[in-house]
């Protein structure tokens, strides 16, 4: 089946090779009535008319073209005594038509057709070796162009086709890779945390709170949000949650902003995960989230004054950080920055990135 580029071709071609031997005969027909004797100029002026009928024919339908085509080929050869004898106008609107035969209908059709015109001609006007090598030569040229031309289209339809196909395989693998690091980070926010929950806290760790830790983990690692990925959502509105769920005690400002679903995702798991950093390792119960709209984007900083920590230090083994936070946040087009000292610690999480 042929390609786009192939189609588009073949329609152009199919539209234009009518109009062009409509032209090329009228004009070659105009230059040769003036070319005929005297007394023959009514036969000429005649057979005039029936070239500038079949020209017009030429723009409309392929099928009447292709008749009257042929039809006035036949004409001027049965006129050519009558015409003076002089066959330059008749092998002129032969060849036209035989060239551009070639490009408008199946070679099937064309090399009958245009071998028989050439015995027409040859019967009225005479054998004539250079005139009937011309044709043929011609002829085969046109054809053999028209098959380059043609065999190039289908090549460029088919590297089209090939870098579709690769474009479709790398944006799969990335869609696929980031999936990998969201189920990660996803995977570090919530069965790992529980595990260190049980692993400091040992035995005199909650069996009922931990069981809930497990319950919800597993809620978040197979459950959906049902939320479009292309929706708009309010970023302040989807971390009312995750704020109110938080153990600590979270001063929380927020300014409207509106970002894609897939950013407020990553959004609220980072600050989640950031929360969860400042319960678990700042050695201080509250925090302040704060949410300030930049532009169309928007600004998400959790702050503590706990301890700190030297954040260069941070292994890259430690996904709390790294996958959870910085990840995250590259991965929808944002950018995440730790900075912290004893006394106060700020995760800044902006979107889109600069």
């Amino acid at each position: 089946m042929p390609g786009q580029v192939e189609t588009e071709l073949l329609t152009a071609i199919a539209r234009f090779a009518g109009p062009v031997r409509g032209v090329g005969v009228s004009l070659i027909s105009v230059f040769g009535v003036l070319s005929v004797p005297t007394e023959a100029l009514p036969l000429g002026l005649g057979l005039l008319g029936l070239v500038l009928i079949g020209a017009v024919a030429d723009f409309g339908s392929p099928r009447l073209s292709f008749v009257l085509a042929v039809v006035r080929v036949v004409a001027l050869c049965a006129a050519h005594d009558e015409l003076g004898g002089t066959g330059q106008w008749t092998f002129n609107v032969l060849t036209t038509t035989a060239i551009t035969a070639q490009w408008q209908w199946s070679p099937k059709v064309t090399v009958p057709t245009t071998a028989a015109l050439l015995a027409v001609y040859v019967t009225a006007a005479g054998f004539d070796g250079a005139a009937v090598l011309r044709v043929v030569v011609e002829c085969a040229v046109a054809l053999a162009a028209f098959r380059l031309v043609r065999r190039s289209s289908r090549r460029v339809d088919e590297l089209r086709t090939r870098r579709a196909a690769m474009e479709r395989a790398e944006a799969v693998a990335l869609e696929r890779r980031g999936r990998e690091r969201e189920y990660l980070a996803l995977l570090h926010d919530t069965a790992s945390a529980t595990f260190l929950v049980v692993a400091v806290d040992g035995r005199e760790a909650d069996r009922a709170e931990v069981a809930g830790y497990a319950r919800r983990d597993l809620d978040l690692l197979t459950g959906t949000s049902g939320v479009p990925r292309d929706s708009a959502v309010d970023v302040g509105s989807s971390l009312r949650a995750v704020v109110e769920h938080s153990p600590l005690a979270v001063d929380a400002r927020w300014e409207s902003a509106l970002v894609p679903a897939s950013v407020a995702l990553a959004l609220v798991r980072a600050v989640r995960e950031a929360l969860a950093n400042v319960e678990r390792h700042a050695g201080t119960g509250a925090a302040e989230v704060h949410v300030r709209a930049i532009g169309g984007g928007v600004e998400v900083r959790v702050a503590d004054s706990g301890r700190g920590f030297d954040v260069g230090a941070v292994s890259d083994h430690r996904r709390g950080i790294r996958g959870s936070v910085v990840e995250r946040m590259a991965a929808v087009g944002g950018t995440a920055e730790v900075t912290s000292r004893p006394g106060r610690t700020t995760v800044r999480l902006a979107w889109p990135r600069g």
